[in-house]
């Protein structure tokens, strides 16, 4: 299944190809060779402009660009020339503009916006050995040895899973329901998910997943489904407008009320810090909810940078106002990463120069795979990249041996009436704080149970009650109680005469046992024995032991 999967996406690359060579995209084949200081460098992106990440990180990296040109000492007379391409949502799209950028000499590719597609465009950037940075692709498999060109500049999702893990564990729920979208994205981020949990055992009990652009009848459909399951805590991993789309059908169908728990990743906090305020129905539809969202130090940079937001985005409001995400926050950074790594690439002896991929030389057919261009020296590039520290927006750049951004770290946000309030963080340092992370690095990490620590939260239903999250299936068995239908001492126990029923004081105590319990536990009484001699209690601990079913 692999390998044809593989197969099936490079000749879909190699078609997509075709394309853009019969446009004249690449070059002729000859080497070019670029002074080591040259006057422009060419950088490509390719992003979504209208979508919920892309209009935010389309103004940020506009505004990185032209605050790294006109900064002389960044890159020393050399000047970043940015194309930007936009995807309009299409991943035919984004296959197609790739093949132009790295055609046209660029030296590295800000994007894509999506996971799925960062999976695919990463064979090229293998093959051509054209770094990738993508601000918002955040599948945990991406950091695999498969991808050695991709670089993530923000936060992997396993960290996300690992913070909603760690809340799990603190309100001691032992199972959860995942409702995620059906592709890398999704699958990937809800398998990291498990295996956090697996670490504080605690299960996914159920998965629920959604087609990409799911209609709300297909919604309804999956969340019904939901509704019969046992556990009553259900994390949403998906896309801004699936998401508004799936609370909007559980309020409808009452799973917005008390005892459930929804925990959302950080596509809700990117709709709410940047679409706010939400109309009155969609807030209406997340209350009492809890989603992340990506912390960054209140520095004196990053609040610089807010200040100027508004400037920045005058021409982008003209149907609301458009707020700062932390994906801006990133892509923002990711332009100056690339550019203190551009700066080290010339002060180690790096050249700018692309030649003919030998292994595609005298390729049959009419491919013509020959005239396509490879950086030569984008391994130094990409090793520059990773070797980068420095402070941005976001906080400390600098990246682990497992290509991770240092010092990963989540706001926990509780959703309530029409903003959010602040109940804790998380960080892998160390785990559940009320405190900011920054603050906590100069300690010893603690990551013990005795130390994690939120604050109140107001879960849906309005109430400050920690729910049980969990109830007893509709669609799930009875409770299968036997009693003896005994002959003697029927004021402790008996079967009421020509009814199912039993009465006694034993009866009366189990009852009363069960009312205290603040959920309901559907049981039915089966007899034992016929009525007319007593039965043997030794008999019925013995089929109840070896799992015999006793007849009704």
């Amino acid at each position: 299944m692999g390998f044809s999967t593989r197969e099936f996406t490079m000749k879909l690359v190699w078609v997509l190809l075709l394309m853009v060579l019969y446009d004249g995209h690449f070059s002729n084949g000859a080497n070019t060779n670029v002074s080591k200081r040259p006057e422009v460098v060419n950088i490509g992106s390719i992003f979504s402009f209208k979508s919920m990440i892309g209009k935010v990180a389309k103004v940020a990296i506009e505004a990185a660009v032209q605050d790294v040109n006109s900064n002389p000492d960044v890159l020393r007379g050399t000047e970043l020339n940015i194309t930007m391409h936009d995807t309009n949502f299409s991943g035919f799209r984004a296959i197609i503009e790739a093949f132009q950028f790295m055609g046209n000499e660029a030296v590295a590719v800000i994007g894509p916006q999506s996971s799925v597609m960062a999976h695919i465009i990463s064979h090229v950037s293998n093959e051509l050995q054209v770094p990738l940075l993508s601000f918002s692709a955040s599948d945990p498999t991406l950091s695999s040895l498969q991808y050695p060109f991709f670089v993530r500049t923000t936060q992997n999702d396993l960290f996300q899973m690992a913070a909603i893990a760690n809340i799990i564990a603190y309100y001691e729920w032992r199972q959860v329901i995942a409702i995620y979208t059906d592709d890398d994205h999704g699958r990937n981020g809800i398998a990291s998910l498990a295996d956090e949990l697996a670490a504080s055992r605690c299960t996914i009990s159920y998965k629920a997943a959604l087609i990409t652009e799911a209609s709300r009848a297909q919604i309804s459909d999956v969340l019904i489904n939901v509704a019969l399951m046992e556990s009553r805590i259900i994390v949403v991993h998906t896309y801004s407008d699936a998401g508004l789309d799936i609370f909007s059908v559980a309020q409808h169908l009452g799973m917005l009320d008390s005892g459930y728990v929804w925990l959302a990743t950080n596509w809700l906090s990117t709709i709410l810090d940047t679409d706010s305020p939400l109309g009155s129905g969609a807030i209406s539809s997340i209350q009492g909810l809890i989603t992340l969202r990506m912390y960054t130090p209140d520095t004196a940079l990053k609040q610089n940078f807010v200040s100027r937001w508004n400037n920045l985005t005058r021409k982008e409001t003209a149907s609301g106002p458009l707020g700062l995400s932390t994906y801006g926050l990133c892509a923002y950074d990711t332009v100056w990463l690339l550019a203190h790594a551009i700066d080290a690439f010339f002060n180690n002896g790096g050249n700018i120069s692309f030649s003919k991929d030998p292994r595609l030389n005298g390729s049959e057919g009419s491919l013509n795979l020959d005239a396509m261009s490879v950086f030569n020296e984008g391994n130094l590039l990409l090793n520059n990249i990773r070797e980068v520290n420095t402070t941005g927006l976001t906080g400390p750049i600098n990246f682990t041996l497992n290509k991770n951004l240092v010092h990963p770290a989540f706001e926990v946000i509780n959703v309530i009436g029409t903003g959010v309030r602040k109940i804790g963080y998380w960080s892998n340092y160390s785990g559940l704080s009320v405190l900011p992370p920054d603050t906590l690095y100069m300690k010893p990490p603690n990551l013990s149970s005795s130390t994690q620590q939120l604050h109140s939260v107001i879960w849906p239903g309005q109430t400050t009650v920690k729910p049980w999250g969990w109830v007893f299936p509709q669609n799930g068995r009875h409770l299968r109680i036997g009693v003896p239908n005994r002959v003697g001492y029927r004021e402790f126990v008996g079967k009421v005469s020509g009814t199912n029923a039993f009465e006694g004081y034993c009866i009366d105590v189990f009852t009363a046992a069960l009312n205290l319990l603040p959920y309901a536990i559907p049981y039915k009484f089966f007899p034992f024995e016929d009525g007319v001699k007593n039965p043997s209690p030794t008999d019925l601990v013995r089929m109840i032991t070896s799992g015999v079913s006793i007849k009704h």
